[in-house]
């Protein structure tokens, strides 16, 4: 069914094209749209104006007598009423209504069909239709043929403003979401991963419930056994570029859920950071930007139509949306067994946390609820030295339960199945941002392929005399003197204060569970 009518919601444009291949978005595209393009490598090139980037101050979720006291309410998820989410559900309805043509994209979210949710995206389009048809599990004729109504719908009025008048609106964005009829309202931004997080979004609030775990994390296979490993990690840590793993089979690289019969990716497809991106350094997630790939905000030549991911011009969040089955190494479907080992990935700039370390339970929820990395200088404005970001279960803009509903559910399943939890630090060694320098990936890399094989398991350990943690003192490929930080650093005493500082940072964060936890897992952290 090419056409469909969508009177259903309110919608009363004749022409309304769902599904369409990817090669008839592309021509939509090109030819409705002036600013897209076709790369020469094969992908689409669009543009999502003046918002480049995720509006996280604007995201609302409607405060419901159903659901109210499940939501971690605060800065991350803000109430907006009912009434005020109706107005602009009607608000985006009248704009979609006055286009010539819509889209329609049908299509689920979670690779376990007895979890998957089924998600419609309403568009006007053909880049955000061809960005769902990427991101989200593609059906088959068959499936699409007995598809139904959906359980979640998306309605993408980007291009139109929210009224700043409306109570609750602190700018022309707006991004609501309505859990209890699982529709999400959005005006004022033609990001298009606005629907991917708000897709996730709902995913973190409904499968939690139902004793799953959704978590923002990549996920690899072993080849032979099946088994996975999960890598959380916030933006910067490495966790898209150490999923692309040759010798195993990549699951997907960005959100996850794990249920009692294993994990599975949420995702159809991969949306990878573009910046400086090379055939050298990325070869898979080179390769997949090809045809019925999207590239995003991206700078080419007019001419030869050859994209320079080394231009931020326009942003430095470039990106790349491609199907998970353009990575040669991916897993379909993308379901894997329960994991044998949780890696934590923390770019640390301030050069203190070892390259790798293990955790007993206590210290992996301590450190899941911290979900710390660093910023460096240079990143953001007046940032001119390294800055520790905290960020609760590697994805706090995106929860919608307080923290420690995932925490609980993550103890629950790695005490379940007798995981392994490490700390891989993928930042500075011999000092701080701008005296140490960069661990290079290829022993980063050493140390996942050392925990993958079972090789750190039993290693002895050395506790950290700050931070507690099991320093692993060995490991194949990786200089000894690289594994203990304070062996790095010319100046012990510098070592020491900034060691300190971090510590301190780390339990300035964590006084806001302290009451909430086990005193074993408050007790897990550094000694300030």
């Amino acid at each position: 069914m090419r056409h469909i009518d969508l009177n259903c919601h309110g919608i009363t444009v004749a022409d309304v094209r769902r599904n369409l291949p990817p090669a008839e978005l592309y021509a939509e595209a090109i030819r409705g749209e002036p600013d897209c393009a076709l790369a020469d490598s094969g992908a689409l090139i669009a543009y999502s104006g003046s918002k480049t980037g995720r509006s996280p101050k604007d995201k609302r979720i409607v405060r419901h007598p159903a659901s109210e006291a499940d939501v971690w309410w605060g800065s991350v998820n803000v109430p907006i009423d009912d009434e005020t989410f109706q107005i602009n559900l009607e608000r985006a309805k009248d704009y979609l209504n006055t286009r010539r043509r819509l889209y329609c994209v049908d299509a689920f979210a979670g690779w376990d069909p007895e979890h998957r949710l089924k998600v419609r995206v309403i568009c006007a389009r053909p880049y955000h239709a061809l960005f769902m048809h990427t991101m989200l599990i593609r059906p088959t004729p068959d499936e699409l043929a007995t598809y139904g109504e959906p359980d979640a719908v998306i309605y993408n009025a980007g291009r139109f403003p929210a009224n700043r008048h409306t109570p609750g609106m602190t700018s022309k964005t707006s991004i609501d979401l309505a859990l209890e009829s699982k529709e999400m309202v959005i005006l004022g931004t033609e990001y298009a991963g606005e629907m991917k997080k708000g897709v996730f979004t709902l995913l973190n609030y409904f499968a939690p419930k139902r004793g799953i775990l959704s978590m923002h994390c990549s996920a690899t296979a072993d080849r032979e056994t099946g088994s996975s490993s999960l890598l959380f990690g916030l933006s910067g840590t490495g966790k898209t570029t150490l999923s692309a793993d040759p010798t195993r089979l990549l699951i997907g690289d960005d959100e996850h859920c794990w249920s009692d019969t294993g994990i599975f990716n949420i995702e159809g497809g991969c949306y990878a950071k573009a910046i400086d991106l090379t055939p050298e350094t990325e070869p898979e997630i080179f390769q997949a930007l090809r045809f019925g790939a999207v590239l995003e905000n991206v700078v080419y030549d007019e001419d030869s139509h050859h994209v320079d991911f080394h231009d931020t011009s326009i942003t430095e969040n470039t990106r790349g949306a491609y199907p998970i089955d353009f990575i040669r190494n991916a897993k379909i479907p993308c379901v894997a067994g329960h994991p044998t080992d949780v890696i934590f990935l923390t770019c640390d700039a301030f050069g203190i946390l070892p390259p790798v370390s293990r955790l007993t339970p206590a210290q992996a929820m301590y450190h899941f609820i911290s979900g710390y990395t660093a910023k460096v200088a240079g990143t953001e404005m007046g940032v001119t030295e390294p800055q520790a970001t905290f960020s609760p279960c590697f994805g706090g803009p995106f929860l919608v339960w307080h923290p420690m509903k995932y925490a609980g559910l993550l103890a629950e399943k790695i005490a379940r199945h007798g995981v392994n939890a490490w700390l891989v630090n993928t930042g500075w060694s011999g000092g701080s941002y701008g005296i140490g320098k960069r661990m290079k990936l290829a022993v980063t890399r050493a140390i996942v392929d050392a925990i993958h094989s079972g090789g750190l398991r039993e290693t002895p350990v050395t506790p950290d005399p700050v931070f507690g943690i099991g320093v692993v003192t060995a490991c194949p490929g990786v200089p000894a003197d690289v594994l203990v930080p304070k062996r790095t650093w010319h100046d012990p005493t510098a070592y020491e204060s900034t060691a300190a500082k971090l510590a301190n940072l780390f339990s300035e964060n964590f006084r806001q569970y302290r009451d909430q936890v086990a005193p074993d897992v408050a007790a897990a952290g550094p000694r300030a």
